[in-house]
């Protein structure tokens, strides 16, 4: 009898050290990873749901499904370099396809699924999406699907000559961003362009906050340009003819004043560029409502923003191009 009350009592102090052990190593754990995050880039809740809790962006709605310019596409939790613009190519699926992957860059791991193969950032451990083999699409057999919200994608920054390619900033606000982002999408040397917000008093507003009309924000589309094929008066020029300059409480139908004709300008020349075009416009007889201020921070907008009508399918609804000048 003693003996057996010995092994039920050695059973117990075995567990209950065991137990403690989890939990000791659980707390190192989760202050290793409280640790790693604090040099992880601030994610949105839709790009948290995907990258942290593994779920997956509609398909043909990512901003690098149909993209095939040169460079190399990143984690955009931690910025790793993951894939080469080389390895890319047209699977047809909906999502970005590689058919290689930085060495180094990403694991494989069994899907929760129990049928298909998940691919993770190999540094923080970010849902990337799926690997496939066997379909013999190109001659490395082999599909990395991804999630373009998973991604950040970084261009060469060499042109033919392999000489660094010189870019320029604007930043126009113009009522629905959606709208003015599409015109400016299709301008001759235009290399990117992404929607947010600016002028206001909150950092890293969201867009309900920013329609809550308590942040002073206006909605915004910064532009990257290079200015030895266009200048930043041609795209001042669009700006002013894609939208009525003249409305004073927003534009078209979207009243607000989120919505309200603003320019951002990023030094002394472009004021100057901005107040000749709008001495032009005084001139033909226009009340330009538009007015100028000193950039601020610019906030990116939520990803479903960006580009939006092009990912729908969609023509603008309060925007249109009007020569003017």
């Amino acid at each position: 009898m003693k003996l057996v009350v010995l092994i039920l009592f050695s059973l117990l102090v075995a567990g209950w050290i065991f137990q403690s052990s989890l939990r000791n190593s659980g707390i190192q754990n989760q202050d290793t990873a409280k640790s790693n995050n604090m040099n992880y880039n601030k994610l949105t809740p839709e790009e948290e749901r995907v990258i942290i809790n593994k779920g997956t962006e509609r398909p043909f709605t990512g901003e690098y499904d149909n993209f095939y310019e040169k460079g190399t596409y990143v984690c955009r939790r931690c910025n790793t370099p993951l894939y080469k613009s080389d390895s890319k190519f047209d699977a047809g699926c909906g999502w970005p396809s590689f058919d290689d992957a930085i060495p180094g860059a990403v694991t494989m791991i069994p899907d929760k699924d129990g049928m298909r193969t998940e691919i993770i950032c190999n540094n923080c451990g970010a849902h990337l999406g799926h690997v496939f083999t066997g379909e013999h699409m190109t001659a490395k057999d082999t599909r990395y699907c991804v999630n373009s919200i998973s991604l950040k994608f970084i261009k060469d920054s060499a042109n033919v000559n392999n000489t660094e390619v010189k870019t320029d900033k604007a930043i126009f606000a113009g009522g629905c961003f959606w709208g003015v982002q599409y015109y400016f999408q299709k301008a001759k040397g235009v290399v990117s362009t992404q929607v947010g917000y600016i002028g206001g008093h909150k950092d890293n507003p969201t867009y309900k906050e920013v329609c809550s009309g308590t942040t002073g924000h206006v909605e915004a589309m910064e532009v990257t340009f290079d200015p030895s094929q266009t200048s930043y008066e041609d795209l001042a020029k669009l700006f002013f003819e894609i939208h009525d300059f003249t409305q004073t409480d927003g534009q078209g139908p979207d009243i607000g004043e989120q919505y309200l004709s603003e320019i951002f300008y990023l030094d002394d020349n472009q004021k100057a560029t901005d107040e000749k075009l709008i001495k032009t416009l005084s001139d033909k007889g226009y009340n330009v409502a538009t007015t100028l201020k000193k950039a601020t921070t610019f906030w990116k907008a939520e990803e479903y923003h960006q580009e939006y009508y092009s990912k729908n399918g969609h023509e603008p609804y309060c925007h249109v191009w009007k020569k003017v000048f």
